[in-house]
């Protein structure tokens, strides 16, 4: 909860704050892009830290670098300084490794038949913190004010406090530490040999292409965030370019956040009992019906946009949960933080990327291209999930050889 208001109250403004610094649409979707790509990319040193000590010290990490960052976007504002605020943007993206590592955190000690609900109860929990974190941006202005800041920097104050308080929070409560008890418990039960826990992106990009469903969570995470990040960051400006004023912006990016998260715990229990190809499936249809509003809604308000943007959420959501599961269902538990780690990073680079190439799309065409691209997109990930034939609940991959180094 507290990482999602640490996010999300930063998330709203972020487009904005771009272009004013940079005085250019075109550059605004960069902020968002190096958010993304700061998340892909701390993505790796969190596994690396997950394998070696536990969640908890991956998680802190992830909090502490998007504290830096937000500290860094206020300064950013303050002066002035593009290169700081992308500098910043990358930092900041730790939060979302962070809450997006979180959910995993709830799968290490789930039982098969449960694994998907209880990981969708992590994504669920950040609702809270999310929905609120965009409705900050109103009571933000007197802050920036009260402390001489821009407008713009005032959410990125609320960000920091939200995330301190996460770091406090993980790093005393989340005990004992789950991916190291469920990893000491499987070696127990005899059901796995007491090898090392393995944290290499490079290693858990390998094993997870050796297995046709492990593959399917994966392209369906990478192209589901893509879909949902491209256009989510782009919204602001679009409806800022019609009048709509910052009160009523946060209220857009809240709904389409609501519909993210608060859904989760029926998308659990719909994998639970469906299979991740199945919900997989259902996240594409309803990503093509988003994009497809939101091509059709005109700048600043309207109803389109609103319901397209909440429809937006839940197919993310259902990307999220089925390909997190999938994904997750598909290894051993020695192998789970490369994996993790390995399609996180996939996602955040096909996020980053669509994050770029959205704002070239709307400053040299408009949003409506935007949207009807993204809908091409989201039908690949339909496409994938009727071409996988595996079950939906794989055996975990035989032990790659040889084995690498990395």
């Amino acid at each position: 909860m507290l990482g999602g208001v640490g996010l999300s109250a930063g998330v709203a403004v972020g487009a904005l704050l771009a272009e004013e610094v940079s005085g250019s649409a075109e550059l605004a979707g960069l902020g968002g892009t190096f958010q993304v790509l700061g998340a892909a990319v701390i993505a790796v040193p969190m596994a690396r830290v997950m394998a070696a000590r536990g969640r908890r010290p991956g998680l802190v990490l992830g909090y502490v670098l998007a504290a830096v960052g937000a500290v860094g976007l206020v300064v950013a504002g303050v002066v002035g300084s593009f290169p700081l605020l992308l500098v910043s943007s990358l930092l900041f993206g730790g939060a979302t490794a962070s809450n997006s590592q979180a959910r995993y955190a709830a799968a290490d000690l789930a039982l098969p038949a449960r694994r998907a609900r209880d990981l969708s109860i992590v994504v669920w929990s950040t609702t809270v913190g999310s929905v609120v974190g965009p409705n900050l941006v109103g009571p933000s202005a007197p802050v920036a004010r009260a402390f001489g800041l821009p407008r713009l920097t005032g959410p990125f104050v609320f960000s920091l406090v939200g995330l301190v308080l996460a770091i406090v929070v993980v790093a005393v409560l989340l005990r004992p530490d789950p991916l190291a008890e469920a990893r000491r418990l499987a070696v127990d039960e005899g059901d796995e040999p007491g090898e090392p826990t393995h944290g290499s992106v490079v290693r858990g990009l390998r094993v997870a292409l050796t297995h046709p469903v492990a593959r399917l969570g994966v392209l369906t995470l990478a192209l589901g965030h893509g879909v949902m990040v491209s256009v989510m960051v782009m919204t602001p400006l679009h409806m800022a370019h019609g009048d709509a004023q910052l009160s009523v912006i946060g209220l857009v990016i809240s709904i389409h956040i609501l519909g993210m998260y608060a859904l989760s715990p029926l998308t659990g229990w719909a994998v639970d009992r469906l299979g991740g190809r199945v919900v997989a499936l259902l996240g594409s249809v309803v990503l093509v019906l988003a994009t497809l509003l939101a091509a059709l809604s005109p700048m600043g308000e309207s109803g389109r946009l609103v319901a397209g943007l909440f429809l937006l959420g839940v197919g993310w959501s259902c990307t999220l949960v089925a390909g997190s599961a999938l994904v997750t269902g598909a290894v051993a538990a020695a192998e789970r933080p490369g994996v993790q780690g390995a399609s996180d990073l996939v996602m955040g680079l096909a996020a980053g990327g669509g994050g770029a190439v959205a704002g070239v799309i709307v400053d040299r065409v408009d949003f409506h291209a935007l949207a009807l691209t993204s809908l091409g997109v989201a039908l690949v990930i339909g496409l994938a999930a009727v071409g996988t034939r595996a079950p939906a609940t794989p055996e975990p991959v035989p032990e790659p050889a040889p084995r690498s180094p990395l």
